[in-house]
């Protein structure tokens, strides 16, 4: 995965959350209840990371704002 970048993370309310997962399904499914109570920025697929278990996927979360609305 990419390095995480500064803005994601540059004031208080945001936040990355990085998920490993057995399968894509899982993975995608842990989204589902963090878009139920912050905006997220959510991700369509995951990643596979040469000689590792599972799968990746990282979703981008401001707290300070109501769910469905990500500010760009």
């Amino acid at each position: 995965m990419r390095p995480i970048n500064e803005a994601h993370v540059a004031e208080p309310g945001l936040a990355v959350v990085e998920v490993a997962a057995h399968d894509d399904q899982t993975a995608l499914a842990v989204q589902e209840p963090l878009a139920t109570v912050c905006a997220i920025a959510s991700d369509e697929r995951t990643t596979r990371e040469p000689c590792e278990p599972g799968v990746r996927l990282r979703c981008f979360l401001e707290l300070h704002q109501t769910p469905g609305k990500v500010s760009s």
